[in-house]
């Protein structure tokens, strides 16, 4: 139950009651919420203020309205009008009560909900170039597109997770040079690895692997003829590389979409730039120089150029280089074509910071090949700094001047890599601090949470230790009376689960799973309180050897903590271990 979402049905049907005249579009901006301070009640809405300028009346004097339609409500102790009209609930402790037994109830299902029903999703994340091992840099977008992934399922769309493999650039002619130095090395060479190849010595194995299949033969070949060949293994084997770092954290595509299937005669670019300018979407003309220094491959020239700036974007955007080949940026247009055609209407691409000048004109050729029927949300990933005890940390790079995901993961572990990076906005800079993610302390958010689910499994030992003949299965505390969670304390900790199904629909709304991570903090606090509470207060300890029905019911309680803890890591993509050490 989402209580949030419950009274904000409920007073819209108030007011529907009171006012018929009021439209439902006006009545979807009434908004339910917890008041800022906690002393004003359980519950604050602006509906009086919302609905007072269309009604032409004082908002206070309609927000009185509101309180007398909830006078007899059993649910609601009180109601207060706030303000210029905020009115302001208390709730009986019934309502929270029902949370818990919902918990019980739902298990890993509370607080989903049909948020996206019937909505696909496609969520392209990563996506670097497939030339070597994925580096740190890649790691913060990869753990943010797929704990996004998760929680847009988590909240009923349907998503595919996708890769665009970059495999169609110069770059990959740059990659299969280096491998052929690795096979000739491979054969018994000295060589040298000149400046402008990659240098890593992940690429060893696959001239190892090109030695072994074809001996000598590629050096008898024309160039032209080996590199087809190389580029196949090399990109193959850099893919494999690439889902294993992946894999490491836990991160699984359902889709890898080429990059080169979009060229050649008749691909996907020829179709979009014809069916552009059928569209009157493509023009010849030239481009005002950028302000400031130019860019080396600026071109003062005639040239085929999209209208961007009619969906938005700022300049219009050129398609066709010099020389005649295809600019990123048209296959950018034909691949989201490619997606919309493929049925979604609802994308987002997670890139790095080095992207943030593409929003615009990503969103404009959104709009154009859709013809304003589709929406891309661009969600960009700032930069991580690796720290140590505050200081820039120089990692041991095993794959040429790279520091990999493998390292990091290696260094921390999966969980720690992917919570600390989910805690914190994924537009924010931040500092990825190696001592801090290992201590063992309150300030490790990602310890301080995990030991949280780890606690509360502690409970039901000490449980079964001081009553061992007492049953305190799933059946015993689904039928537990409730009504004995009375104490502030009690409703406090109940109040902070009320939350979560709210958490979640709104941080799948947003896009932004770090309110997940930020919920589950929040939620650990609220518990380690309690504990320390009952360290101070023997009446309110977990376990009264004294009293089983009052012992069942806050067993209840540590129960429903435990499970949405164990929902929101679920999501972030992090275990829930019952003890740590």
């Amino acid at each position: 139950m989402d209580v949030f979402a419950q009274f904000t049905t409920r007073i819209a049907d108030a007011l529907r009651s009171l006012h018929p005249e009021l439209s439902d579009e006006l009545l979807a901006r009434i908004t339910v919420e917890p008041p800022r301070d906690p002393g004003h009640g359980d519950l604050s809405t602006n509906a009086a203020m919302v609905v007072g300028k269309p009604l032409k009346r004082a908002p206070r004097d309609i927000a009185a309205e509101i309180a007398d339609a909830f006078a007899d409500d059993a649910d609601v102790v009180s109601v207060e009008v706030a303000g210029p009209g905020f009115i302001n609930f208390r709730l009986a402790a019934g309502v929270w009560h029902k949370i818990v037994a919902e918990v019980a109830e739902q298990g890993t299902d509370f607080g989903r909900s049909g948020l996206g029903t019937g909505q696909k999703v496609n969520i392209e994340y990563v996506s670097a170039n497939p030339t070597g091992p994925m580096h740190v840099g890649h790691t913060r977008g990869a753990v943010f597109g797929d704990a996004l992934a998760s929680l847009m399922e988590y909240c009923g769309y349907e998503v595919t997770r996708e890769y665009y493999i970059n495999d169609a650039g110069g770059q990959i002619d740059v990659l299969a040079q280096s491998t052929l130095l690795r096979y000739r090395e491979a054969l018994g060479e000295s060589i040298e690895i000149p400046a402008g190849l990659y240098p890593g010595d992940y690429l060893v194995p696959v001239g190892k692997a090109l030695a072994d299949e074809f001996g000598r033969d590629l050096l008898e070949r024309p160039e032209a003829e080996v590199l087809p060949i190389v580029k196949q293994r090399v990109l193959a084997a850099m893919l494999e590389l690439i889902k294993a770092d992946l894999s490491a954290l836990g991160i699984h595509h359902d889709e890898f979409f080429s990059e080169s299937t979009l060229h050649g005669q008749g691909g996907d670019i020829d179709t979009t730039l014809d069916w552009l300018r059928d569209e009157g979407l493509v023009y010849q003309g030239r481009l005002e120089p950028p302000k400031g220094k130019l860019p080396e491959d600026w071109e003062d020239r005639e040239q085929t150029l999209f209208r961007a700036t009619d969906f938005g974007d700022d300049v219009d955007r050129a398609l066709v280089k010099s020389d005649g080949s295809y600019t990123y940026f048209a296959a950018d247009i034909a691949y989201h074509r490619n997606k919309y055609l493929r049925g979604y209407k609802h994308m987002i691409n997670v890139l790095g910071a080095d992207h943030s000048g593409y929003v615009k004109r990503l969103q404009a050729a959104v709009k154009a090949v859709s013809e304003g029927s589709a929406e891309l949300d661009v969600r960009i990933c700032q930069l991580v700094r690796l720290m140590k005890n505050g200081e820039p940390f120089k990692m041991s790079k095993r794959s040429g001047d790279l520091v990999t995901l493998a390292d990091v993961v290696d260094e921390v572990g999966r969980d720690a890599t992917r919570f600390m990076l989910l805690f914190r906005r994924n537009d924010a800079a931040m500092d990825f601090d190696f001592a801090l993610v290992k201590e063992q302390t309150r300030d490790n958010p990602v310890f301080y949470v995990q030991y949280a689910h780890a606690r509360a499994c502690s409970v039901f030992r000490i449980a079964q230790r001081d009553l061992p003949d007492q049953d305190f299965g799933p059946e015993a505390l689904r039928t537990a009376d409730l009504s004995r969670l009375s104490s502030e304390a009690e409703l406090d900790l109940i109040r902070v689960l009320a939350a979560w199904p709210r958490t979640v629909a709104a941080a799948a709304a947003a896009h932004e799973p770090h309110r997940v991570a930020f919920y589950l903090h929040d939620l650990a606090s609220a518990f380690h309180g309690f504990w320390a509470k009952g360290k101070e207060d023997v009446a309110l300890r977990f376990v009264n050897s004294e009293d089983y029905i009052l012992t069942v019911a806050r067993l209840a309680l540590v129960e429903a903590v435990r499970q949405v803890i164990v929902n929101g890591l679920q999501i972030l993509g992090v275990s829930a271990p019952e003890e740590l050490s």
